[in-house]
């Protein structure tokens, strides 16, 4: 399914008779900022882009291009393609952002296949978030990587990677892994995703 189609299903149309615009509470993240010398931007100057655009209540969070903010906004494929073309006209570059709800971004939490494992280790969790659900071919391909050490479990537009050793040297680099999806996505650890998911919810209950 595309990002497009995606779109319209992510954020619940206002009921007739409604006075006042719902403001939905969503996640933003950016793909490859700030790991090497290039695509390089602070996050205050990031914070001011996405309110340039009329996003409301924006907290950023660590390094790494990750954004929380209300917005009016229904067409989240429309969103991140104002975003992407934002962040180019003022850094330079244009990076893939990928957005999720607050419902999804928890759905996704919930969805994690080493919950109920013992010694799984935050940091080596990978969760990396696809702008679309691959086709079923793509998945087929994905599970006849031989990963080992490593472990791999696609679930809808989410790719759970564990690195037992550590993400320094991993067997399988989850950006070959995504070039293998062929669709775009952007990794984010355990405690990322954690506190990615607490802040949208706290924004959500503010009034």
């Amino acid at each position: 399914m595309s990002r497009e189609a995606l779109s319209a299903q992510l954020i619940e149309p206002i009921p007739f008779g409604y006075t006042v615009l719902q403001m939905a509470v969503i996640i933003s993240m950016l793909r490859g900022v700030n790991v090497g010398a290039h695509n390089r931007i602070k996050m205050d100057v990031l914070g001011a882009i996405c309110e340039s655009l009329g996003l409301q209540d924006v907290q950023t969070y660590v390094q790494s291009g990750n954004v929380v903010f209300r917005t009016k906004e229904k067409d989240l494929a429309k969103l991140a393609s104002r975003m992407e073309s934002a962040i180019e006209q003022k850094a330079g570059f244009r990076p893939d952002v990928i957005l999720r709800t607050t419902s999804e971004m928890r759905a996704a939490a919930a969805k994690n296949p080493f919950a109920k494992r013992h010694g799984i280790e935050p940091s080596k969790l990978l969760v990396s978030f696809l702008a679309e659900e691959p086709e079923a071919a793509a998945a087929k391909k994905l599970k006849d990587i031989k990963a080992d050490p490593e472990e791999l479990y696609l679930n809808g537009r989410e790719l759970y990677i564990y690195y037992p050793n550590g993400m320094a040297r991993p067997n399988v680099a989850w950006m070959s892994v995504i070039k293998s999806l062929k669709i775009t996505g952007t990794g984010r650890n355990w405690n990322s995703v954690l506190k990615l998911l607490e802040m949208a919810e706290k924004l959500e209950t503010c009034v």
